[in-house]
């Protein structure tokens, strides 16, 4: 199953390790009441996976040239940390997966399109933040998801080859960049369902982390 020995695994962090992609969704629609618009699920499903910039850039098209997207983003990162501040909901199986990993000398990362001090804040509330060697984010690099940049980058900082990684995400923007990179990538799908691409790029499309373990425990 796994092409090569595994060195390290990196994690995409919203809807694969935090639960956030539910909490977004809810601050959108939060955003959406108090600015007297409609925001449709279309939209919120497809800002999944995808940078800040581009998610602003998706909300000026949907609502027009006159819509105040700065002043909406801040009302919506306002309402998502009110969420979050209340509980920082760490998706099922990341804790056994972490340890599992850790137990056997795999390095780990992260590779994510969040901002840095999202990163961590929200892994070190959840108390995560400590597995990981490497934060790679959007910052880090030139090209956002689904350009392989991010995981590159995180390899570069794990000091490990890409072909040698794990990698684990959520969403299908986010299986093409780690496949692009030349990882070993699995697909745990969140809010999107895989598309016929994904599944075909991914080593296995798994239900959920805990299913990761039992599968890893066979080859690793």
């Amino acid at each position: 199953m796994l092409r090569k020995p595994v060195e390290a695994a990196l994690f995409d962090m919203d809807g694969l390790l935090i639960d956030s992609e539910a909490v977004y969704i809810r601050a959108y629609q939060d955003a959406a009441a108090e600015f007297g618009v409609a925001i449709t699920m279309d939209l919120c499903h497809a800002m999944v996976g995808v940078p800040r910039r581009e998610c602003e850039e998706m909300i000026q098209e949907h609502y027009g040239p006159a819509f105040d997207v700065p002043a909406f983003q801040l009302c919506f990162r306002r309402h998502s940390a009110r969420h979050m501040e209340e509980r920082v909901p760490v998706k099922p199986g990341v804790p056994e997966l972490l340890a599992f990993l850790g137990a056997r000398g795999i390095r780990m990362g992260v590779a994510t399109s969040a901002q840095r001090e999202s990163v961590e804040r929200y892994l070190g509330r959840a108390g995560l933040i400590g597995h990981f060697g490497a934060i790679a984010t959007r910052a880090d690099i030139e090209r956002p998801k689904p350009h392989p940049d991010v995981y590159l980058e995180a390899a570069r900082r794990l000091g490990v080859d890409p072909t040698r990684c794990l990698a684990f995400e959520d969403s299908n923007i986010g299986l093409e960049a780690a496949h692009a990179a030349g990882m070993m990538a699995f697909m745990v799908p969140d809010i999107l369902a895989p598309t016929e691409a994904s599944r075909a790029r991914a080593v296995r499309v798994l239900p959920d982390l805990h299913a990761a373990v039992a599968l890893l425990r066979e080859h690793l």
